[in-house]
């Protein structure tokens, strides 16, 4: 019989808006210390920002380590040389995608002026400011400039995107990126399991963050530009999930 806890004999615990479990936890630390193991070329810059940004009170809600090394390994297997993300925090995603692919350059935009000066001293202690910009402002005052760079020749075309900034947005912000992004691009939306609540139509009602992870979902499934699927998650901070398109 296996040694590891389960849910079975230990009922999830939630820690603030988290929810953990002893077997997610534990096999993140075993993957990890397996298939990224220490001392990593990208580990010290990582837990800098991770650091940097607790110190400076920046919200506990990035993406976990092994989500964000995911998401860098689909941008070597695109060959990805431009990604967007929505929502940069204090720069902890975008330094996975920079520090494992040396040819990519990241666009990144955040709302809180305070959360973006962060990031940019993480990505300046990390040695990647040259490749990363940072872009402070609402997505959906930003998004149509860059829209018009792109489609004016001025810009490079997308070949990865990444959105974690306010649910309610969520669709604008796919189809904003899809806009934008070459044939082939991979879209992640992310968040939209949310708990289980995505299906949870009462609920929605009351909060704005699944109405928008709701509509996201309905609206890539008839959206004929893209292939899309949603993949749940466990990991050391939550049960979660994000959707993941290919752009035709």
């Amino acid at each position: 019989m296996s040694t590891v806890p389960t849910t079975t004999h230990h009922a999830t615990a939630s820690h603030g808006s988290f929810e953990t479990d002893t077997r997610w936890t534990a096999i993140d630390a075993y993957t990890l210390s397996n298939l990224h193991p220490l001392p990593h070329p990208n580990t010290s810059a990582l837990f800098q920002t991770l650091k940097h940004s607790q110190a400076n009170a920046l919200p506990d809600i990035g993406c976990p380590a092994v989500q964000g090394k995911f998401f860098a390994l689909q941008c070597r297997m695109l060959n990805v040389t431009h990604s967007l993300e929505l929502g940069t925090l204090g720069g902890y995603s975008a330094l996975w995608l920079l520090t494992m692919s040396p040819q990519l350059r990241v666009t990144t935009i955040e709302y809180d002026a305070h959360h973006a000066n962060i990031a940019r001293e993480n990505f300046e202690a990390a040695g990647v400011v040259e490749r990363v910009e940072v872009i402070v402002g609402s997505g959906m005052d930003v998004l149509p400039r860059i829209l018009e760079e792109v489609e004016a020749g001025r810009r490079p075309r997308f070949g990865f995107a990444f959105t974690d900034a306010d649910k309610e947005n969520n669709w604008n912000y796919f189809d904003f990126a899809v806009r934008m992004s070459k044939a082939g691009a991979c879209i992640v939306v992310d968040n939209v399991a949310a708990k289980g609540q995505l299906v949870d139509a009462e609920f929605a009602k009351e909060s704005g963050r699944v109405r928008g992870a709701r509509k996201v979902v309905e609206k890539v499934g008839t959206d004929e530009r893209n292939e899309a699927t949603v993949l749940q998650t466990v990991s050391e901070k939550d049960y979660d999930g994000f959707l993941i398109a290919a752009v035709k």
